[in-house]
């Protein structure tokens, strides 16, 4: 076995585990906090929270109130959110489609990521101008198992059985499924080729996701389109959903045209 085939050694770094712990949750609260709570939510000692604090706080990623002693996410984290996305090839290719959908549906359309082992992130999306509509944003982070995208996901990624029930226990759903009924969907999602959820991430919301795959056969992207139900319905959910399978092809295969291109 040359050096090249050893297998890949994982060190842990827990200082960097930890800042990109703060950074997150930063990035989920809708209020400033304080270095007690943060240590409370991520389970840290209150004094390696606050130094980890202070270097975020220097390198421009976290921003500082003196008077009231709380802590924020900071515009610095937009200078590298905004190289990575203009260097995701996916986002340009996917956009312009995303547009399409969500205007001829009158749903929101999103583009989503695997960030880790158990998370999507929104990378792009287009919503529909319309008196009520579903808000999500760019940067919103949610677990990989929940809603049509976890389906796809589930039924795509070859999960162990025992993994996919303990994820499942900890996802929050309106209406939960039963463990039984979600796995026959998720069967049912491998046969289709695309997830459905019909209001039980959100009452009265449908998502449809379709899964973007790698060389490996793995779901690490998806397309989700989330609307209201009976609107949905109005419009054909089986035809939105031949529509993204259409697009997922189309956009893989100007990945691969573009991969060829550079080589």
């Amino acid at each position: 076995m040359n050096s090249d085939d050893k297998p890949t050694v994982k060190r842990a770094v827990p200082a960097v585990t930890r800042a990109v712990a703060i950074l997150r949750l930063l990035g989920r609260s809708l209020e400033p906090m304080g270095v007690n709570q943060i240590s409370r939510e991520l389970k840290l000692v209150p004094s390696t929270c606050l130094h980890i604090l202070r270097v975020l706080t220097d390198e421009g990623l976290v921003t500082f109130d003196l008077q009231t002693k709380r802590y924020a996410i900071d515009v610095g984290i937009l200078a590298i959110a905004r190289t990575a996305i203009q260097r995701n090839a996916f986002i340009s290719l996917i956009q312009p489609h995303l547009n399409s959908l969500s205007e001829r549906y009158g749903a929101t359309l999103v583009a989503t990521q695997l960030t880790d082992v158990s998370h999507m992130v929104v990378v792009a999306l287009s919503q529909v101008q319309q008196p009520f509509r579903l808000q999500v944003d760019l940067g919103s982070r949610f677990p990989a198992l929940i809603s049509a995208t976890g389906r796809c996901f589930a039924a795509f990624n070859g999960l162990p059985e025992a993994d996919l029930r303990d994820g499942f226990r900890r996802l929050k759903w309106d209406r939960a499924p039963e463990f039984d009924t979600w796995r026959a969907e998720v069967a049912d999602t491998r046969e289709k080729g695309f997830g459905t959820d019909r209001g039980s991430y959100i009452s009265g919301v449908t998502v449809l996701a379709v899964p973007f795959f790698d060389g490996n056969g793995r779901m690490v992207r998806s397309m989700v389109a989330i609307g209201i139900t009976e609107r949905l319905e109005g419009a054909g959910i089986d035809r939105l959903a031949q529509d993204m399978l259409k697009v997922r092809d189309v956009v893989d295969a100007m990945q691969v045209g573009e991969k060829v291109a550079r080589a």
